[in-house]
């Protein structure tokens, strides 16, 4: 009797031990993710790219921006333009890359976030209105009366269109104004008849366009795409560390390598006065 009652003892001792242990495991925040720095990546609606080139580009970034401020950063794709919106809301990331700057300037502008770099060779992004050459088409008034086509209404290139549009005083009732989801799609709807005007910021689609014999009627005012902005709940420090990271990979093996991956030439600081005129022509 007294073996039995001890060894049920024991056993009680022993269950209640690993009961304990088990609860601490599962209520216990996982070791090393407190302090991660979360770092979303959005790029453009209107270009074609898999998860894993997306990916491949980005986390060797990632790892030059861990090494500068001690932390471990982790990728989080976020291909949607409405759910990075409802992220950046909250604050759920520390660093986002976006492509589309009405995106990133919108966050800017509620003083959500801060920009600390943008991508060199995307500070004067373009719009090109492309037309079959018999087009008769000088200035925005010219396309009242006529078909449109953009990319992807929530693209940068279509919020660029409309501020162009705006600019003139041209509104929807002046023309027909037809969306397409891929920038390389829209010569299709000019040699097909289907548009008479087409817009593009792709330079390889201008290219084959003009090289084809089309023409491009007018430009836009550039702005500035591709953009790296930090939570303002980071420290200055800390914004001011990543931002050295970005314009100094060029500088280092590690950051070289960085840049090859990402297939951009470096990153530069942001221009404060650039970025508040951009704000106020795309409407934000």
């Amino acid at each position: 009797m007294t073996s039995a009652h001890g060894f049920r003892t024991v056993l009680k001792g022993a269950i209640a031990s690993l009961t304990a242990c088990v609860a601490l495991l599962v209520s216990a925040e996982p070791v090393g993710t407190a302090n991660d720095l979360v770092f979303s990546v959005t790029e453009g609606v209107t270009y074609q790219a898999t998860p894993k080139e997306i990916r491949d580009k980005f986390e060797p970034l990632a790892e030059v921006i861990g090494k500068a401020l001690h932390r471990r950063v982790n990728v989080v794709l976020v291909p949607s333009y409405n759910d990075v919106r409802a992220g950046l809301a909250r604050q759920e990331y520390d660093l986002a890359f976006i492509h589309p700057a009405h995106v990133a300037m919108a966050e800017t502008k509620a003083g959500r976030y801060r920009s600390v770099a943008w991508t060199s060779g995307y500070t004067n992004y373009t719009v090109s209105l492309l037309a079959n050459k018999e087009e008769a088409i000088q200035s925005l008034n010219d396309l009242k009366g006529r078909k449109l086509v953009t990319p992807d209404p929530d693209s940068i290139t279509a919020h660029m269109v409309r501020a162009m549009l705006r600019s003139e005083r041209v509104g929807n009732a002046d023309l027909n104004v037809l969306t397409t989801r891929y920038q390389d799609a829209v010569p299709f709807y000019l040699q097909h008849g289907f548009a008479n005007v087409g817009a593009t910021a792709a330079n390889a689609v201008v290219k084959d366009w003009t090289d084809k014999g089309g023409k491009v009627v007018l430009s836009s005012r550039g702005v500035p795409i591709k953009q790296f902005i930090a939570s303002s709940r980071l420290s200055a420090e800390e914004r001011d560390k990543i931002r050295e990271a970005l314009v100094t990979l060029a500088q280092t093996e590690p950051g070289r390598r960085a840049l090859a991956a990402s297939g951009y030439k470096g990153f530069v600081a942001p221009d404060a006065a650039v970025e508040a005129t951009t704000i106020s022509w795309l409407g934000l």
